[in-house]
C-alpha cells in the first residue's frame, strides 16, 4: 500500500554496498526506517542530498504488514533550510540533537504533538541568530516534557537543591547522590524560564555551558534506562569555546 507522510530525518547508516537505511521521525507513523539506494544512477544521486539530519521531507513509500524497512517511491522537501546545514555552529548542533533523538525514539509510535514541536523548533533554529548558543539547552529541557520527566519548576526554592532522580527542587538535600547543589540547581531553574522569545538574553560562560549540558545528559540517563553515551557530545563541549 502506498502511504504518504511528512518526516524529519534523524540518522543514516550503511546497510549494504547498494543501500543505506535512513531513520526518519514521521508525522503519521513515528520512527520509520527507509531504504536509500547508493547506486550512481541519476535518481539516487538526486535523493541522497535530501536526507541530511533534520531535513523536512514528504515521503511516499510502499508499506506492507510485517515489514520493518520500507522502500521510498517518491520524496519532496517540505521546507528548504537556509542555514542549518551551512552554518558550522548550527550544523554541529543539528548532528548532536539528531543523534540524541535517534537514540531516544526507537518505536514506530506517532506523536503529533511532539512532531509539531520538533518541526517548529527546527524552523526557529534555522532563522535564529541571537541566542543560538542556547538553543540545544532549551530544546533538551523541553524535550524532557514529551518523555515524561520535565523538571518541576513549581517546586523551586531559592538556595535549594535539585533532586535529579525525582525531577523536583527541594529545600533539603536528598539522601541519594543524584543531586544538584544550589548554584547548579539555580541554573536549571533559570533554564526552565527560557523560551523562544527570551533565549538571546541568557548569558553563560564556556564552563557554565559545559556543566549545564553535562547535568542535562546525566538527567536523561537517570530517566532513560540504557541511554548511551552520545558520540557528538564532545563536539558540543568545544563548539562555543
Amino acid at each position: 500500500m502506498l502511504e504518504r507522510t511528512r518526516g524529519i530525518v534523524l540518522h543514516t547508516v550503511a546497510y549494504s554496498d547498494k543501500m543505506s537505511i535512513v531513520q526518519v521521525y514521521t508525522e503519521r507513523f513515528g520512527r520509520v526506517a527507509y531504504l536509500l539506494p547508493l547506486s550512481q544512477g541519476r535518481r539516487s544521486r538526486m535523493l541522497r542530498p535530501l536526507f541530511r539530519p533534520f531535513s523536512f521531507l514528504e515521503i511516499d513509500s510502499e508499506r506492507s504488514a510485517g515489514q520493518d524497512i520500507f522502500r521510498i517511491k517518491d520524496v519532496r522537501q517540505v521546507e528548504v533550510w537556509q542555514h542549518l546545514h551551512y552554518d558550522p555552529v548550527k550544523n554541529a548542533v543539528v548532528l548532536f540533537l539528531a543523534e540524541i533523538l535517534s537514540r531516544l525514539f526507537r518505536e514506530p509510535e506517532s506523536n503529533p504533538l511532539f512532531f509539531d514541536f520538533l518541526c517548529r523548533s527546527i524552523q526557529l533554529f534555522d532563522i535564529l541568530e541571537e541566542g543560538k548558543a542556547n538553543f540545544h539547552l532549551w530544546f533538551l529541557l523541553r524535550l524532557s516534557g514529551f518523555l515524561g520527566f520535565l523538571p518541576n519548576i513549581d517546586s523551586y526554592v531559592e538556595n535549594g537543591f535539585f533532586d535529579m532522580q525525582e525531577g523536583v527542587f527541594s529545600a533539603s538535600i536528598p539522601t541519594h547522590s543524584h543531586v544538584l547543589y544550589p548554584q547548579e540547581a539555580a541554573f536549571f531553574a533559570l533554564l526552565m524560564r527560557m523560551n523562544t522569545q527570551n533565549m538571546h538574553r541568557f548569558r553563560f560562560s564556556r564552563d557554565e555551558r559545559r556543566r549545564i549540558l553535562e547535568h542535562i545528559m546525566t538527567y536523561y540517563r537517570l530517566h532513560n534506562a540504557g541511554f548511551p553515551e552520545i558520540r557528538s557530545l564532545e563536539i558540543m563541549h568545544t563548539l562555543f569555546e
